[in-house]
């Protein structure tokens, strides 16, 4: 089974973040169910369930056009981890049970990591 690091989840964060569209926004949006009932039924990813509303509300302001004071990268990057999540045959296979969504939690996490201050801006505007 392949090992996955925090660096190699940040690195194909990156490299995935610049290739997101705004048809890939939409996309997460529309899957918002299917992507939170994954996070409610894992371990590893459920720890990061209030971060996923969060994660959606910036994203939802962003499209509304409510909030645009977030670089796009920022919700780029969100997208690609949320898409990260969604694809079943990544790089750890979701159904391989104990450790399939191990690899999605780190690709969260380290997603989480690097858009901290754009996410402390959106919530203190937020609230």
């Amino acid at each position: 089974m392949p090992k996955f690091s925090e660096q190699q989840a940040e690195e194909k964060l990156n490299r995935d973040a610049k290739a997101v569209t705004e048809y890939d926004l939409k996309k997460v949006v529309d899957k918002r169910e299917e992507i939170e009932e994954k996070f409610k039924s894992n371990g590893s990813l459920g720890r990061f369930v209030a971060d996923l509303k969060l994660l959606f509300s910036i994203i939802q302001d962003y499209l509304k056009g409510e909030y645009r004071k977030v670089p796009f990268w920022t919700i780029a990057a969100i997208v690609a981890a949320l898409l990260y999540v969604l694809n079943p045959f990544d790089l750890i296979p979701d159904f391989i049970p104990g450790v399939g969504f191990v690899d999605d939690a780190l690709i969260i996490g380290a997603c989480l990591a690097l858009i901290e201050k754009d996410l402390q801006i959106y919530k203190d505007w937020k609230n």
